[in-house]
């Protein structure tokens, strides 16, 4: 599942309203943690994680584990801030950052 460059792009000017709807911290990536992104990603395709973790390598580490893990596709990371994307199956236009945005 590879995003084109356009996909990319618009899904950045989406994601650059959005507030982060999940934090990671240090603990990393528990089952609660996985649930709710699963969950946020099922409901609104595009979200935003926030990522506290002390050094680079362990962050670019978290989120290729959440993208493997949840079958996500990171857009974009600023910071500590990643934005993910995963299609939703039936998605409700009410919930769907994507759909919203069109409306």
């Amino acid at each position: 599942m590879s995003l084109s460059n356009t996909e990319k792009k618009q899904f950045r000017s989406i994601g650059h309203s959005l507030k982060p709807v999940v934090i990671i911290a240090q603990n990393g990536l528990s089952e609660n943690v996985s649930q709710e992104i699963d969950r946020a990603l099922k409901d609104h395709e595009l979200i935003k994680v926030k990522i506290q973790v002390p050094d680079r390598e362990s962050k670019q580490e978290l989120i290729r584990e959440v993208c493997s893990t949840l079958k996500a596709e990171c857009v974009q990371t600023i910071g500590h801030i990643a934005l993910l994307y995963r299609a939703a199956k039936k998605p409700d236009p009410r919930l769907s950052n994507l759909k919203r945005k069109q409306l």
